[in-house]
């Protein structure tokens, strides 16, 4: 058995468009941008959606909308949704990139968010 959740909503924006792309998402949805300091593809949406990360992704790629699953055991949970129909594209660090049916992109990574958040949100899978 392991444990999933949504850990993650970003929006990858085209290099050159990051900076506008950031200060309109920050007011539109209320939140403060402030730039990630140990990722710098990544400026951090804060308080856009609570209980979920928000951020602005600068991708060298098309615009698009994807999503971050994080897990106690990320190649369980690859292997899971694998079965669903997703497929899997690439690695990139500790993060499996895969592509849902429809062809929207989504990622799982390891846990980041604090342990109680994970602990009371995740939900177990056989």
């Amino acid at each position: 058995m392991h444990r999933s959740r949504v850990y993650a909503v970003l929006i990858d924006t085209p290099e050159e468009e990051a900076e506008q792309a950031a200060a309109f998402w920050s007011a539109a949805l209320g939140a403060t941008a402030r730039p990630d300091p140990d990722h710098s593809q990544f400026t951090v949406l804060h308080g856009a959606l609570p209980g979920i990360v928000a951020a602005i992704q600068s991708v060298n790629d098309a615009p698009r909308y994807h999503v971050d699953i994080e897990s106690d055991d990320p190649e369980a949970e690859t292997q899971r949704l694998i079965a669903l129909g997703a497929t899997e594209i690439t690695r990139w660090l500790d993060c499996r990139v895969l592509r849902a049916p429809g062809g929207h992109l989504l990622c799982v990574l390891p846990v980041h968010s604090p342990p109680e958040v994970f602990q009371a949100e995740a939900r177990t899978w056989p």
